[in-house]
């Protein structure tokens, strides 16, 4: 810096000019670095703590959401299987002979001859007193969708 004005303003030359190109910016919010004592504090982030912090809570969130979702399907397997279930004894009791029209809602009787064949009753084996005529097999309920639910089973029976 070698001339002074008037003024004190200081004029350099070309040379030195140059000389502090390198380290002057036109566009400082650009740099990585603080570029003035009164600049906020930049400080490097260790990148790949970052990386393994986001892997981890993403890999916790990501297991939360499947133990939800096998959850669901526990329970859709469950239903599932008790639709299937239905819809065996309902064929079972389809084929039994059957004298009447079952009414949806009301509860049956469903018992096995001495010849092995099944028939369907509107008398429950408590109705028939000491002289029950056939094996108590199961009472059951006609459900809306012509399905039939059991309410009482005998267990080696059914």
């Amino acid at each position: 810096m070698k001339n002074k004005k008037p003024g004190n303003v200081m004029v350099m030359s070309d040379e030195e000019l140059e000389q502090l190109r390198d380290k002057i910016t036109t566009t400082p919010s650009t740099l990585p670095y603080a570029h003035h004592a009164g600049s906020a504090l930049i400080k490097p982030e260790d990148k790949g703590k970052i990386k393994g912090r986001a892997v981890a809570a993403m890999h916790e969130q990501s297991q939360t959401q499947l133990e939800y979702f096998y959850e669901q399907l526990k329970v859709l397997v469950k239903l599932a299987e008790d639709v299937k279930s239905r819809v065996d004894i309902s064929e079972r009791i389809y084929e039994a002979e059957m004298k009447f029209e079952p009414i949806i809602g009301n509860d049956y009787h469903l018992y096995e001859k001495e010849d092995g064949s099944q028939v369907l009753s509107v008398i429950s084996p408590k109705e028939w007193g000491k002289t029950l005529p056939h094996k108590h097999v199961a009472s059951v309920k006609l459900l809306s969708d012509h399905t039939w639910k059991v309410e009482e089973q005998n267990a080696e029976s059914f």
